[in-house]
């Protein structure tokens, strides 16, 4: 196992920094959700650069570069069906060599690069992580796509780019970080050319959720703690904000309802063992690997507070397992919108 896990912490506030930022994170995240945070727009700002300074590292040694889901079809690979899925996004859209797209959130790249290397487009990461961003960097020009690729180092809700910068733009399991819909999609219209469309995959819970139900309030409630997410919306209020806002809604659906024989969504967290990066991310790899951190952390190789990011993660994966299985929550409604022209 990698001991450069938490780089960025150790990077930017010293070796024994993991602890209070994980404080911080969770003190700043409940805050927010309680609305007695300060009166600070950039707030969700904040609790996001806290929450991937500190799980970057982690996310990355067990998931590889793209920090996202994906169904399988029998006999695929992980990494092949992250990279189809990403590649659906370019094909909807329609990216071709010529057009400049912008990544909301684009995290260390993984879904860029493959992005800009299928479809010829140059992709504008948009990022407000520094750590992440000095790794989408170095990952891009390590894979020969520099020219194709740009990046912006602000909020997503304050793109610094002038109106209708953008021939597309789309975002992967990111724009689940906003505090609002409305929000994301207001700046993300104001980006957009006329005619120019927009795709995204959201975290939501589906129509099995039951708000009365404790077991779904409790597998929400650590989702969005363990993923760094204020709010889970339902459809019905992602569709309404895309129409709110002065969206064309081409298309919305649930990409985990697969029709066919399909692996789902959530299967690498269950792990079956059979590829390095499926052990890394399922159950009892995520044991080993949080046992080591416990033994790493002792002797002072990885910063104090290590255990405690591995606890929230592991907290996160195993509600997504099960709000999976009982298909009370969804990391790929898809939407596909147009910017009247």
């Amino acid at each position: 196992m990698s001991v450069n896990l938490f780089k960025s912490p150790h990077d930017k506030r010293g070796a024994s920094t993991a602890a209070p930022t994980i404080s911080e994170y969770e003190n700043r995240f409940r805050m927010a959700q309680d609305g007695t945070s300060e009166n600070d727009d950039g707030h969700h700002e904040k609790v996001n650069n806290l929450y991937y300074d500190l799980v970057t590292d982690l996310f990355e040694y067990g998931w590889g570069k793209s920090f996202h889901f994906a169904p399988r079809v029998p006999g695929e690979s992980f990494k092949a069906s992250l990279a189809r899925h990403e590649r659906y996004m370019a094909h909807v859209l329609g990216l071709r060599p010529g057009m400049v797209v912008a990544d909301l959130g684009c995290g260390v790249g993984g879904p860029l690069m493959e992005i800009a290397r299928s479809s010829g487009a140059k992709i504008v990461g948009v990022n407000s992580n520094a750590y992440q961003l000095e790794r989408a960097r170095k990952l891009t020009e390590e894979a020969e796509l520099a020219h194709l690729a740009e990046f912006l180092h602000c909020d997503f809700l304050n793109v610094d780019a002038p109106d209708e910068s953008f021939d597309a733009i789309y975002s992967i399991e990111a724009t689940c970080c906003a505090p609002d819909k409305v929000s994301i999609y207001s700046e993300t219209f104001r980006l957009l050319k006329p005619g120019a469309e927009f795709a995204a995959y959201e975290y939501c819970v589906t129509d099995r959720f039951d708000a009365k139900n404790p077991l779904h309030l409790k597998l929400k409630a650590d989702i969005e703690l363990g993923g760094g997410l204020l709010v889970i919306d339902k459809y019905h209020t992602v569709d309404d904000a895309l129409r709110t806002v002065g969206f064309e809604v081409l298309e919305t659906r649930d990409l985990a309802e697969q029709s066919g024989p399909s692996i789902p969504w959530y299967q690498p967290l269950v792990g079956e063992g059979l590829s390095l990066a499926g052990f890394r991310s399922s159950s009892i790899g995520r044991f080993i690997t949080h046992n080591s951190l416990r033994v790493l952390e002792t002797i002072r190789i990885v910063p104090k507070g290590s255990v405690r990011v591995s606890d929230t993660l592991n907290l996160c994966a195993v509600a997504m397992a099960e709000a999976g299985r009982l298909g009370i929550f969804t990391p790929m409604y898809f939407i596909h919108a147009r910017k009247p022209a």
